[in-house]
């Protein structure tokens, strides 16, 4: 982002800000970095291990470390990547650097850019309601905020979570007295784990493989997931209807062919919107995110203290449009990048079956 400024002599000079918005998405060039950049990079600075933040193919890696088994199982073990601890200041080439929870799931971060009179928070993805189990959201004090927008309408607004957790509870104890299995589809890394928490009292549950490695992954950096079952160890004719957790991904799955008879259901912020619902053709769904709802967003954003405030990633006219109408300097910034809703998220809901 580039500005014109006047001098006190009249005479006109550039005003280059500290962190500019190109190709490659959000860059720092006097230290040479990027933050969770959309193509091959030398420095990669990421907020969270999620495959739309940290892509494959940059030379190297910087990240908090309970991110180190995600990132290694899913982008190789031999990459080059610097650990850092929340808190923990880094300096490259004298712009100071340093990562502080977002509460989006295990390991996520924003990222605080200090240098030449500016401070900018990249915010990543957010939450602002504490999940038991990532650590929570700080707000940052800064000058610049770069803020996702994924639910960024006022429609989104998510009930406590522990009214969702015991609706679900409900849900499953009434499949049970039906004789029907629970399935609920959830992402592998981040709202898996956080369901496995919030519905701890429940035994048995069952999961998918690749949520399996993603607790593997993340009980190795110290995260209080417990050991559980696969789904190919539950047997129709042996065992008794359970719960079931699987990515929406695997809905095809010979694996989950053979839970029958199961009640299934989403567990997403876009299932808060009815006709998402009848769109996945499931049995339920539930309006748990790890992002930040309407108000989550407004509340996080007044924490920072910010006055310049950047909308990336979802509703972003909506958005920045309402946030210049009380009171705030917003930019729209055009996120080019959209994944597969099968295998990960970040897409509007128009756009199909995201899970967030």
């Amino acid at each position: 982002m580039r500005g014109v400024k006047t001098s006190k002599k009249g005479k006109l000079y550039l005003k280059v800000n500290l962190l500019e918005f190109g190709p490659n998405g959000i860059e720092c060039p006097q230290a040479g970095v990027h933050i969770d950049p959309w193509g091959k990079v030398e420095r990669a600075l990421l907020t969270h291990a999620h495959a739309d933040h940290a892509r494959f193919g940059h030379k190297h890696y910087i990240a908090h470390e309970h991110n180190r088994a995600v990132l290694r199982e899913r982008l190789g073990k031999n990459i080059s990547l610097q650990e850092v601890e929340y808190n923990q200041t880094i300096v490259i080439n004298g712009i100071r650097f340093s990562w502080h929870p977002a509460g989006h799931i295990p390991g996520s971060a924003q990222i605080r850019v200090e240098g030449r009179g500016q401070t900018w928070v990249v915010s990543g993805d957010y939450k602002t309601e504490n999940d038991g189990l990532s650590p929570a959201f700080e707000p940052i004090p800064c000058s610049h905020f770069i803020t996702e927008c994924t639910f960024g309408l006022p429609v989104y607004h998510w009930k406590p979570q522990a009214n969702t957790a015991q609706a679900l509870i409900d849900w499953h104890s009434s499949n049970i007295r039906q004789g029907h299995s629970t399935l609920l589809y959830a992402y592998a890394l981040g709202k898996a784990q956080r369901l496995l928490h919030l519905l701890r009292e429940i035994d048995p549950i069952y999961i998918h493989p690749s949520v399996a490695e993603m607790n593997k992954a993340l009980q190795s950096v110290g995260y209080p997931i417990p050991q559980l079952p696969l789904l190919s160890e539950w047997k129709p004719k042996l065992h008794p209807p359970a719960l079931f957790i699987a990515p929406p991904g695997a809905s095809s799955d010979a694996l989950i062919r053979r839970l029958s008879p199961c009640k299934e259901a989403s567990v997403s912020g876009w299932t808060q919107i009815r006709g998402m619902r009848r769109r996945q053709n499931l049995d339920n769904g539930f309006a748990l995110s790890d992002h930040a709802d309407w108000r989550g967003l407004l509340h996080a954003i007044a924490g920072t203290g910010a006055e310049h405030i950047y909308c990336t990633h979802g509703f972003t006219s909506e958005f920045s449009r309402y946030l210049n109408e009380i009171g705030y300097h917003s930019t729209e910034i055009e996120s080019r990048f959209f994944t597969d809703p099968a295998t990960d998220h970040t897409t509007k809901p128009e756009k199909g079956e995201s899970i967030h």
